[in-house]
């Protein structure tokens, strides 16, 4: 029989592991056990115990009753929808120019997207404001939508290492055939970026949807609220009504953790496979 020896370093490797699992999972843990218990129940109950039911879902209605979450979800999924597209078409585009192409200009532009990401956003806000209300999109949804166009440096070089693997030959044989360079990307290109495409779609959906300051500061109106903004507007309303905080935040978290867990092999085979080493 093989005795596994465990050294002193292995053992403090996984006690911290084990910490750091206890650490993410502590907070969704109580959020489930308080979410499940009625106003009395959580009065009298301590707080890491089960709730009486599981199956007890009137904070759920509660929260749906007492703030606009329908129209918050509804108000989110349009901006992602609209972004996620604009985002993908400038991306896919960027890259193919950036990819295929030689031309002047081509490092300095590489060279601007790296150096963007050293600015802090916040340093910007005024300059994107003043354009944001001149365009006369402030306090609507499009302010959002405009503003997550943009597609960031990990998205273009993911895009990159990937039109890098295309066979230029596909491009001539299709220019042979009389395809213009637009055809060529949407046809041939685009649809063998897809594997590329559907990782970046879920990690900018996840940053939308968890994006909390653009909706804030440029959508001020409830009717624009997002669900960032309606969980924030109402946990200062409630704030001393824990048991429907948890049901608040409960329901916000759970689609982007059922997302996240379906689609989680594509994110990190997207990203394997178009890392640069």
């Amino acid at each position: 029989m093989n005795i596994r020896k465990f050294s002193v370093s292995s053992i403090v490797k996984h006690v911290l592991l084990l910490a750091a699992v206890l650490a993410v999972f502590f907070p969704i843990v109580i959020l489930v056990l308080n979410a499940f218990k009625g106003h009395e129940e959580f009065g009298r109950a301590d707080l890491f115990s089960l709730p009486d039911s599981f199956f007890y879902f009137g904070n759920f209605s509660e929260v749906l009753q007492r703030t606009q979450m329908g129209r918050a979800f509804l108000n989110t999924g349009i901006i992602i929808v609209l972004s996620v597209i604009g985002n993908v078409a400038i991306g896919t585009m960027t890259a193919y120019v950036l990819g295929r192409f030689t031309f002047k200009l081509r490092k300095t532009v590489l060279g601007t997207f790296i150096a963007v990401n050293f600015i802090p956003m916040i340093t910007v806000q005024i300059a994107t404001f003043t354009v944001v209300q001149q365009l006369g999109l402030y306090n609507t949804l499009f302010a959002a939508i405009v503003l997550h166009l943009g597609a960031d440096v990990m998205q273009i070089f993911i895009y990159l290492q990937f039109v890098k693997n295309i066979p230029y030959e596909l491009d001539e044989s299709a220019m042979m055939e009389g395809a213009s360079l637009f055809k060529i990307y949407y046809a041939i290109v685009f649809p063998l970026l897809m594997p590329a495409t559907v990782t970046l779609i879920i990690i900018k959906s996840i940053k939308i949807y968890n994006d909390m300051f653009i909706p804030y500061l440029y959508m001020p109106s409830q009717k624009l609220g997002v669900v960032s903004t309606s969980l924030m507007r109402f946990s200062s309303e409630r704030s001393t009504e824990w048991e429907l905080l948890s049901a608040a935040i409960l329901m916000i978290m759970l689609p982007m953790v059922v997302l996240y867990l379906f689609f989680q092999k594509y994110v990190f085979a997207g990203i394997v496979t178009g890392a640069v080493k």
